[in-house]
């Protein structure tokens, strides 16, 4: 799919790249809802689809505002986040630093040819503040990326990469040379949801009970060999 002839690698963020951390959530909600931090109450259910604002929407409920002022927040907690991750930088850096082997990961798929992004139901500013911090912007073309604040269904942002990817390389989008790599049951079903490769990492959930999901492969942590040789084993 690029002129090197390599595949388009689609990364999920928190959990897959760097550990998933929802103070900031936590923080960005109890400031667009008038809300104290010790008030913000997180649902117990997680569906698949899930993103930044579904989760938002569904907080705010489960915290006691109404469903109504619930969606009327969005557009707040968007500059909301975006502030309160701004004003933690120095804190982001400190706590949730990259997963072992992440850059160097980047760095080996980068050197084989590979194009890549993120699939991330982050909303894109908090995404890019994240990637920037933990050094690991520098090989991921964020432009043809999708994001929590380009669609609330995580199933709907396959799609929006094909069509990024797409008008910025000026070639078709290649299913069968495209591998989403994340670490939860939810990138599974949005990979076959899109007719895309996938390959979990066992960061947050067990071997066994990723494979109850029927990924194409799993890996234990980001070791680039091991990455590189699975996504190309793939590609064919």
């Amino acid at each position: 799919m690029s002129e090197q002839g390599g595949g388009l690698i689609v990364w999920d963020v928190d959990g897959t790249l760097i550990p998933a951390d929802l103070r900031w959530l936590r923080r960005a909600v109890a400031g667009t809802y008038g809300l104290t931090e010790a008030d913000v109450v997180f649902p117990g259910a997680r569906v698949h689809g899930y993103t930044d604002e579904s989760i938002v929407v569904d907080t705010a409920v489960a915290s006691g505002i109404s469903p109504e002022a619930a969606e009327n927040g969005i557009e707040r907690f968007a500059a909301e986040l975006a502030r309160v991750m701004a004003a933690g930088e120095r804190e982001l850096a400190r706590d949730q630093a990259a997963y072992p082997g992440a850059e160097a990961t980047l760095q080996a798929l980068h050197d084989r040819g590979h194009i890549q992004t993120v699939l991330t139901g982050n909303l894109r500013s908090a995404a890019e503040i994240k990637l920037r911090v933990t050094g690991l912007n520098s090989h991921l073309d964020l432009g043809i990326g999708a994001f929590g604040s380009d669609a609330r269904d995580r199933f709907d942002l396959p799609a929006i990469i094909a069509g990024r990817y797409s008008a910025e390389y000026g070639t078709l989008f290649d299913p069968t040379r495209t591998v989403i790599i994340g670490d939860a049951p939810n990138d599974i079903a949005c990979a076959r949801h899109a007719g895309l490769h996938v390959v979990v990492v066992t960061h947050r959930a067990g071997r066994e009970d990723l494979a109850r999901h029927a990924p194409d492969a799993i890996v234990t942590a980001l070791q680039p060999d091991t990455v590189v040789k699975t996504v190309e084993e793939l590609f064919g």
